[in-house]
């Protein structure tokens, strides 16, 4: 049995996970999903996100732009209308483009660093989410994500 560490008055410290019974060196299975899923909580909760309600109503009123980033084939598949489809694989490059370079690829304005409402989604939230994260860092400060994504939007009919 190990020694509980030990400071000032006898408190105990805290142990490294690594160096505890099923930590993260060999750790169980349940474990590593719950760090896994604290990191994924942690990030998300840093990350502006629109619902369902406020996204019908941002867009009835005219007062979002949408980013689609799953790839071109999912995309034609089917999508939010009005949504503009820039693969997550290729959206650092679309955002980093100068506004007569996005516009002639695009066909539609660049969004600005202070516009609002910049929605990012994607199948089902992950990559809606990396990308959200990229044009945050980026410096759009209005990006948000669309969690549900088009999974939600298509089954609860838009």
């Amino acid at each position: 049995m190990r020694p509980v560490p030990r400071g000032r008055g006898g408190a105990s410290l805290p142990v490294p996970v690594s160096a505890q019974p099923g930590g993260a060196v060999g750790g169980t299975g349940a474990a590593r999903a719950a760090l896994q899923f604290s990191v994924v909580a942690r990030a998300m909760a840093a990350v502006p996100t629109v619902l369902l309600p406020e996204l019908r109503s941002l867009l009835a009123a005219g007062r979002a732009r949408l980013f689609d980033v799953r790839s071109r084939e999912e995309a034609a598949a089917g999508t939010i209308p009005g949504a503009l489809n820039i693969p997550v694989s290729e959206l650092e490059g679309a955002l980093q483009m100068d506004a007569a370079a996005f516009q002639a690829l695009y066909s539609v304005e660049k969004p600005k660093l202070e516009d609002e409402n910049l929605i990012f989604f994607c199948q089902m939230g992950k990559r809606g989410l990396q990308a959200t994260q990229l044009a945050q860092g980026l410096g759009y400060r209005g990006a948000r994500h669309y969690a549900g994504a088009y999974r939600e939007w298509f089954q609860k009919g838009g």
